[in-house]
Order: C-alpha cells, then structure tokens, then sequence
C-alpha cells in the first residue's frame, strides 16, 4: 500500500482511515467484534484509525484503547475534542478549561501516551480562536499530543485561524477532516482549495453520504427510522421530504453509472474523494466485519476521466444535494439577533 503525508507534519498515512463513530451504543456494541474489525483493518495496511470524545460518550475510544493494546506504534491515532461530554456548560467547547479537561480524558480512555492528531471537531464562536490555538500548542510541547487539526470548519474560518497563527507565532492547523462525497461535493468550492493552498493535510468523512451511498435505500423502498444512523437523524432518511428524494434519486443513477464500469455504489463512493488533489486519506466507518471488507474494496478502484466526467453530470462539481453536517450550523445562521436588526433600527430613516 503506499502512504500518503498528513500535510507538512512529517506523518505518513494510509490512503484510508479507519473511523469509529459506528463503535459502542450507537452501532457495534459488541467490543471484542469491534477489536476484530480494528485488527482486521491494520492486517490490510491501514495504519490511520479516528475516533472521537463524544462517539458513544466515550466507549468508542474505550474501544479503540482495547484494540491498539500491543499495536499502538504501528498505528496514527487521531480523536477529537469539542461537543459536550455531560452535564454544566463548561464540559465541552474549545475552551482552555475544557480542552485540558478533555485531552486528558481521551489519553486514560485510549490507553495511550500521546495522541497523533488532535482535531477541533467544530468552530466555537463564544471562544476566541487564539485562545484555542495556544492550548493545543502547549499539549504539543507538552508531549501529550504530535499535530493538531480541525473538522468541518468553513474556509473562512479555517483562513482565520492561519491569519491568528501567524500574527500570534503559534503553531497552525495541520489538517482539516471535512465532509465529502459524490452527493456532497461542496467544499470542492472552498474548503479543498484553501486546504491545499495551506498544504493541510484532508481527512474526509461520510463518504457513503451517511449509507445513502451503500445501496441500502432505495426509491420506493421502506426506511427503517428506528434504528442506526436513521434513528439519530430520522429527518434525513424520511423518504417523503423532498431532498432526501434528490438523493435517492442520484444514487439510482450512481448504481447505473458504477454497474457500467464492474463495481458496486460503495466502491465507487469510496473510490471517488481520493481523485481530488487535496484529498489525504479517506475515513471510512464500517459497523460489521463485512462492512470493512466492501469498503476496502474501493481503495483498488482507480476512476477514469470518461467515469469522473459522468459522475459531474450527476452531481455537477461543488455541489451539495442536502446540507452534510447534521449536527453544526453557523451561529450567523441559527442566531436570529446575528440575522436581524432590532426593529426599531430595520427602517431606512
């Protein structure tokens, strides 16, 4: 297998990553199953495995701890730190306080030393980002953790950061792990761009567009919202709201389109980020043991233009058939007093 650099930090990875969000409460609740599927994925050359504080509330680092036992040098370990993990309002955020708090908590559940990549996993607009920068630089001096990231950032906060970083002389962002798939292909707009403009490192996720790229749903089929991801998200898998219809209706002609060429949908789906310059490693987040194996599958699919330039005329490039991060929306939008003046000051006077 041949390895890729995670941006300009000297770390080789593997063209695709292990994710582990499907691990614990919210998908595979066996542990000694999931310690296969870890082990499984190194057995096949992945050596880049990602998780999360808050998968599962912590059982999928717990998890991941198990697996790495006697393994952990072969391995870049990459979590993350932001959404909140309990009750009171300072247990989460990219705060001083909290990041302390959590880099210590991620390291006892992971059973490790160090953390090879610790990501931002969304902006916090109540924390100054200058202040969130200069904690990450400590627990790097500190020796705690190697590199340090951020996940599904917009670009202009991506950029801003980089400004803070120069101005301030801290360390920078190294990477960024945003969402992108053949049904959402928005950050080709931006996000990639300002990345590789940086020379940052790209780990994208939902490749499979959260399974409606699996070949699971279907136009006309039933959807099971009582469970897996449907049962988080139930809004994104009802087959009666008009987008998600969009997206079925793109993946009956991604099914065509991957049939033609002698592969299944996931293939192709998994096959298609790494075609994009900017693009590091691709995160892919099986549940099962068969999971693992048809993905990894993709990794051997190399796309032709004639394949690529169909895929456009699906979903034309930097377009986004539905909104990709289901759980982070910008104040500047969810905030009606960042959205309208009082009314007193609305009339041109």
């Amino acid at each position: 297998m041949s390895y890729r650099s995670l941006g300009r930090t000297g770390i080789e990875v593997s063209p695709h990553c292990l994710g582990t969000m499907m691990f614990g409460a919210v998908g595979n609740k066996d542990h000694d199953d999931c310690v296969r599927i870890v082990h499984a994925a190194l057995d096949a050359g992945i050596n880049f495995v990602d998780t999360a504080d808050m998968y599962s509330a912590g059982e999928s680092e717990v998890i991941v701890g198990k697996a790495l036992a006697g393994r952990r040098d072969e391995v870049v370990l990459a979590t993350k730190v932001h959404f909140p993990m309990g009750e009171g309002p300072n247990r989460g955020g990219n705060s001083r306080r909290w990041i302390v708090r959590a880099v210590e908590d991620s390291l006892r559940r992971l059973d490790t030393d160090w953390i090879d990549l610790y990501q931002v996993h969304r902006p916090d607009p109540s924390t100054d980002i200058e202040e969130t920068l200069g904690v990450l630089a400590d627990l790097v001096r500190e020796g705690k953790i190697r590199a340090f990231g951020c996940s599904t950032f917009p670009a202009e906060e991506i950029v801003e950061a980089h400004h803070v970083s120069e101005r301030r002389a801290l360390p920078r962002f190294r990477t960024e792990q945003p969402p992108y798939s053949l049904l959402a292909r928005g950050v080709e707009r931006d996000v990639l761009p300002v990345a590789r403009r940086y020379g940052m490192g790209v780990l994208t996720w939902s490749p499979l567009a959260s399974g409606f790229l699996s070949g699971k749903y279907r136009p006309g089929a039933p959807v099971d919202l009582t469970s897996g991801r449907a049962a988080l998200t139930p809004a994104r898998f009802d087959p009666e709201v008009p987008g998600n219809r969009a997206k079925l209706e793109a993946a009956e002609r991604l099914i065509e389109l991957a049939d033609g060429i002698g592969h299944t949908l996931p293939e192709l789906a998994v096959a298609f980020p790494l075609v994009h310059p900017a693009v590091t490693s691709v995160i892919i987040g099986p549940r099962t043991m068969e999971q693992l194996d048809s993905l990894v599958k993709g990794a051997a699919v190399t796309l032709d233009d004639a394949t690529l330039d169909a895929i456009d005329e699906i979903v034309p490039p930097g377009t986004n058939l539905y909104h990709p991060d289901g759980v982070w929306r910008p104040t500047g939008l969810t905030d009606l007093a960042q959205r309208r003046r009082p009314p007193g000051e609305r009339a041109a006077r």
